[in-house]
């Protein structure tokens, strides 16, 4: 037994251990992925007397997650009649990554998902697909709705989507649905579907531990048992990574439980988790700086701690043999605490130096005493404030659904009719602390905090209390109008009530009411036992969110997740998808041949974007922007055998704007104001339209895997210019290899390297003001390059260990 010890310290040298299985992790049938090297728990015995006297429903065909309330696998529908893409990611393909960040198994399995690290840490991204985003930094439009056990997670305030939260060991399952409006809110350019693991699917026990560059230890440990009717699961991770850039450090701590009982008709699950996670986030850097230090950073502190605890209920209950209803109620706990050094919009006034002025020389600078304040820096001192927000969110909720099977006019049919209701609390505070920014960029608090400050600009504290409601009620049919050709119909009428009051005053009082019905038609047809075709349109809203209603207007700009001041109402985002394609599995005498190819086009009226200050750096605030149009096609192939598996996919995606509109940008190309022209055919930032994935897998020996994958991504505009007269951000490709030894029944050996040729490139860029804050490095010049960069990680090396029992 002496083998353990190991074992348990290295768990211990994470804060907190991780658990990832390596066999019995899920049913998911997925013709596109190598058998991995796992090993076989003994599967739980059929006991006498637990046959069931009716005749099971057995499918044949894997099933898609393509409704919100899933809490038991099996209550999709097949794949082959989904008139939409279907992309599915089994926990067999989540072990393979060996990554505890969600993100790089979607950047892998799923053609046109790319990562911007806008944030500056890899482990809170924006994950992107068909240009919609879903992003854990307040400010960025969401576009995506994002589920974990039929529980939609996209925050409450900002419709920000914390990916660190989600436990990676844990899932059993991932779906990408796009084309359907019965994910609700956000589902413009669809839904990421998370299924957790439970007792019933994952049996045994496994012990992961990896090591690596930039100080990285992880360390996961999962285990689940099924004893008759009964089952239990529990998974804990836990990562410190010092990063490769200053200021980068990251602790992920999670830990996920799941307890159910089931009996012939019915099963119910209690699952709850819980989340502590701090980031160093270093943000994006001056062009200027990088070119010395690939690992520089400007303007620090940038810190986040995220907390979640949550609490679900589920249940399924077979009501009669065509008749299951399914439900869920739900408890989750957020709390955000981030703190931020910014440039300040403070200086010494113009016509008395002892005094501060605010936003220009003129107008008073005040306290939190509404007194003009004094100035006490050194003259030569260059000011800078740390910006400090908290967010705490309460959400309570309910989901229900019926499922009927019954043959209609003698013909197959799929019912489903559902309901959903959210209500969310939230306390939100913000202040700003004057400081002096350093020699390294770090601003330095001062004990001075600012009040309102000035009209048209704002920079005092905040005090927030907001609601949301969310009603959804939902139906959708599938009808089998022959053996080859079914059709899908239906649809969601949205209610979304926000209300925000202002606990300083009642500048920030508010209320906003919005309703929509978004219906989806669409159809699927077998031309062969292996080619199906299918065509599609559906509708979609995204409601304002609480922070986005809190800072609309150009006269009074708002630093983003800040400040909020009273803003006019914007019109929620109404999108229209039409989408169609063919897919196709065929076995071949070399292996396992299957291959999609898919057009999208998604056209969005009432846009709404961060739109940048053109009179403060730093601010900015909320707009809509008139119609955008998303659109382009994915193609995907796959070749599969006992030993090879060889795998490509390419995405072109055009983004445009298309409406005339004059913004506030920090262009180098904006006007006298800060404006900058929008044409119509002009391509929206951050948006690259060309994506190409490649990976190969070799099984050497059975014991003996190798593999690697390629991604290139285009060149994209920055953001800020979407007028599309500055450069664009170029475009990078990246390289990794992987392999695996099993050394025996319970021991597995694995390594990675990641960017392996150690390309340099950035994954976002956008402008910043060159005389906010003096180029010390070059001493203290000011800046002339305006871009500014999220640099990628260097090369990097991984070693690791998994014990399965």
């Amino acid at each position: 037994m002496l083998w353990r010890y190991p074992l348990v310290v290295s768990i211990s040298m994470c804060l907190f251990p991780k658990i990832e299985a390596a066999y019995a992790q899920s049913t998911t049938s997925d013709p596109q992925v190598l058998p991995p090297v796992v090993i076989t728990g003994t599967k739980p015995s059929t006991k006498p007397g637990r046959e069931r006297t009716a005749t099971p429903r057995v499918r044949s065909k894997p099933t898609v997650a393509v409704y919100p309330t899933t809490p038991i696998a099996g209550s999709g529908i097949e794949s082959d009649k989904v008139a939409a893409s279907v992309y599915t990611i089994d926990a067999n393909q989540l072990s393979q990554t060996e990554s505890l960040n969600i993100s790089d198994s979607l950047v892998k399995y799923v053609p046109g998902i790319t990562v911007n690290e806008v944030n500056g840490n890899p482990f809170t991204p924006d994950i992107q697909f068909r240009g919609f985003t879903a992003s854990p930094v307040s400010g960025t439009p969401q576009g995506l709705a994002v589920y974990q056990n039929g529980v939609r997670i996209n925050e409450a305030f900002g419709d920000t989507v914390n990916w660190d939260l989600i436990p990676t060991a844990a899932i059993k399952s991932v779906d990408i649905v796009t084309n359907n409006p019965a994910f609700g809110l956000n589902a413009l350019g669809g839904a990421v579907v998370v299924q957790m693991k439970d007792g019933f699917n994952y049996h045994g026990a496994e012990i992961d531990t990896m090591g690596g560059s930039f100080g990285r230890i992880q360390s996961s440990a999962q285990w689940g048992k099924q004893i008759d009717n009964f089952a239990v699961y529990g998974a804990l991770e836990g990562l410190h990574e010092d990063g490769f850039r200053n200021f980068q450090t990251s602790n992920v701590r999670r830990f996920y439980g799941d307890v159910g009982a089931k009996n012939d008709d019915a099963e119910f699950h209690i699952n709850m988790g819980v989340a502590d996670n701090d980031f160093g986030a270093a943000a994006t850097t001056p062009v200027e700086l990088l070119q010395q230090f690939w690992g520089a950073t400007y303007t620090t502190p940038q810190t986040s701690t995220n907390k979640v605890g949550y609490v679900n209920l589920t249940g399924k209950v077979e009501v009669s043999p065509t008749w299951t209803v399914e439900g869920i109620g739900h408890v989750r706990v957020f709390n955000q605490n981030t703190q931020d050094g910014n440039p300040t919009g403070t200086q010494p006034c113009d016509a008395d130096a002892t005094l501060l002025c605010f936003g220009d020389g003129s107008t008073p600078a005040n306290g939190l005493n509404g007194a003009q304040l004094s100035n006490p820096f050194d003259p030569s001192a260059t000011l800078g404030e740390n910006d400090r927000t908290s967010t705490q969110t309460t959400t309570t909720g309910f989901s229900l659904q019926a499922t009927n099977t019954d043959q209609l006019f003698g013909h197959n049919n799929h019912f489903v009719v559902g309901t959903s209701f959210d209500y969310s609390v939230t306390h939100f505070t913000a202040s700003a602390e004057l400081g002096t920014i350093g020699p390294d960029y770090v601003v330095s608090g001062s004990g001075i905090f600012l009040g309102q400050s000035g009209n048209p600009v704002s920079d005092g504290p905040v005090d927030l209390r907001t609601t949301n409601q969310y009603t959804g009620l939902y139906a959708l049919d599938t009808f089998d109008v022959t053996n080859r050709f079914s059709i899908t119909g239906g649809g969601r009428f949205n209610v979304a009530n926000i209300n925000l009051q202002d606990q300083l005053g009642t500048a920030l009082n508010g209320s906003d009411n919005y309703t929509r019905f978004n219906p989806v038609i669409g159809g699927t047809y077998k031309i062969t036992s292996g080619l199906t075709a299918y065509a599609g349109y559906s509708e979609a809203n995204r409601a304002p969110t609480p922070l986005e209603l809190g800072c609309a207007d150009p006269a009074h700009p708002c630093i983003i997740a800040s400040f909020l001041v009273s803003d006019p109402p914007l019109k929620q985002v109404v999108s229209h998808t039409v989408e169609a394609g063919l897919r196709d599995t065929e076995n071949l005498s070399l292996g396992t041949l299957s291959w999609k190819f898919g057009a999208f086009r998604t056209e969005n009226s009432d846009d709404i974007l961060n739109i940048p200050s053109p009179v403060l750096q730093g601010f900015g605030y909320f707009q809509n922007v008139g119609s955008t149009r998303r659109q382009g096609f994915e193609a995907e192939a796959t070749l599969k055998s006992d030993k090879l598996l060889v795998s490509a996919s390419y995405t072109f995606l055009d983004a445009r704007f298309l409406n005339a509109l004059q913004v506030g940008s920090n262009s180098p190309f904006a006007d006298d104001n800060g404006n900058i022209q929008i044409m119509p055919g002009n391509q929206i930032p951050a948006v690259p339209r060309n994506v190409l994935k490649a990976r190969v897998d070799y099984s050497v020996t059975d014991a003996f895997k190798v593999g690697g994958d390629a991604l290139f991504v285009g060149s994209q505009y920055f953001v800020g210019d979407g007028s599309n007269q500055f450069m664009k951000l170029p475009s990078y490709a990246v390289f990794n290899l992987h392999a695996s030894y099993q050394i025996n029944k319970t021991f597995q050996i694995y390594a990675r390297a990641d960017n392996i040729f150690n390309n340099q490139y950035a994954s976002y860029g956008t402008f910043f003001e060159t005389d906010a804050v003096p180029n010390f490095t070059n001493g203290g010049a000011p800046f002339t390059d305006p871009r500014s960069l999220s640099p990628a990680r260097p090369r990097a090396l991984y070693a690791g260990l998994k014990a399965t029992f």
